[in-house]
């Protein structure tokens, strides 16, 4: 059950603006992990999708439709991240930060941070040393209920590193939901806010700056192509109802958050992914409210080939990207 006392926070969000969509989004094929919301999605080096699922498998997807189960955490596995040995970073709901070897073992890498136990670990990468970075994205609310978050706008998302001796630090607090996580060739790290509109980075040297904000919509996962953009998932548009609330006092949001699930504001449905350069210009926006897939959760793209993953969906969708981008 939800939390029937949310703790709101004001906040001010920046005026919603949105030059449009530059291209449809357009599902070529799919390719079934025979489950259901695989949330997270990134190519290993051989070419192979790697998704886990809500029943708490971890797969590989072969493009021409195989599927072999690597794993079942015993979890909610949600962010992944294929490493060039062949193992899998895990973000595990349910178990905290998870390494699975090629031949399906589960490690535990961090299961407690800051002296409480972890969860809702989101999003993960890895440098060239074994330094490990993940988000956490709230520390009061759970998957199923994570709009409670959204509502309450408390912040308590953070971004962590997990040195190669296992020591754990947390780099930032008070994030606005921390979602998805990139490692950039020079070093920094570019992190989502999905309830903040926005994507940051994280200098090597600890500087926080802005990466693009005022997004039209709320960012999720992230990934870097192989044509070296950043290719950003986007759940939904934002709410103007929830816009309006969150500068108000909390008890607006509170008689909101206690109304019925059918009343309350909720997510337009929209299957929607955009990309950036990496000094973030915009190259691609595309969109469908056409029903053909939805709240899309994570986009990846390799060798041309464009895949998205959604926390409702059952299959992983390969995309028809537009020959032309944007200028």
């Amino acid at each position: 059950m939800p939390r029937r006392w949310i703790v709101p926070r004001r906040w001010r969000p920046p005026a919603a603006r949105d030059t449009g969509p530059t291209g449809a989004f357009v599902v070529a094929r799919r390719l079934a992990t025979g489950g259901h919301g695989p949330e997270d999605v990134m190519f290993d080096v051989s070419g192979a999708v790697v998704t886990g699922t809500g029943d708490g498998r971890l797969l590989r997807l072969g493009p021409a439709g195989s599927r072999m189960v690597v794993a079942d955490t015993g979890g909610r596995p949600l962010g992944v991240q294929p490493c060039p040995d062949g193992s899998v970073l895990v973000c595990d709901h349910d178990r905290g930060l998870l390494r699975v070897t090629a031949d399906g073992t589960v490690e535990v890498l961090v299961d407690t941070v800051d002296g409480a136990p972890l969860t809702f670990a989101s999003n993960v990468v890895q440098g060239a040393d074994g330094t490990i970075w993940f988000t956490t994205s709230t520390t009061r609310w759970d998957l199923e209920h994570h709009l409670g978050d959204m509502f309450e706008h408390t912040c308590t998302g953070r971004l962590i590193r997990r040195d190669p001796d296992g020591t754990v630090t947390t780099l930032l607090h008070d994030l606005k939901f921390a979602n998805g996580l990139v490692l950039v060739p020079d070093g920094s790290l570019l992190f989502a806010e999905t309830a903040g509109y926005r994507i940051r980075r994280h200098c090597p040297d600890g500087r926080v700056e802005p990466f693009v904000e005022n997004l039209p919509g709320f960012p999720d996962n992230m990934s870097l192509g192989s044509d070296g953009l950043l290719w950003v998932a986007i759940a939904a548009p934002r709410n103007p109802l929830l816009d309006r609330l969150l500068p108000l006092p909390g008890l607006l949001r509170l008689l909101a958050w206690n109304l019925p699930a059918a009343l309350r504001p909720k997510a337009t449905p929209i299957a929607w992914v955009m990309a950036f350069t990496l000094d973030g210009h915009l190259v691609h926006d595309l969109r469908t409210t056409d029903g053909s897939y939805g709240f899309v959760t994570s986009v990846a793209e390799h060798a041309g080939t464009v895949i998205a993953g959604s926390l409702t969906a059952t299959d992983v969708a390969v995309l028809d990207i537009p020959a032309q981008p944007a200028s």
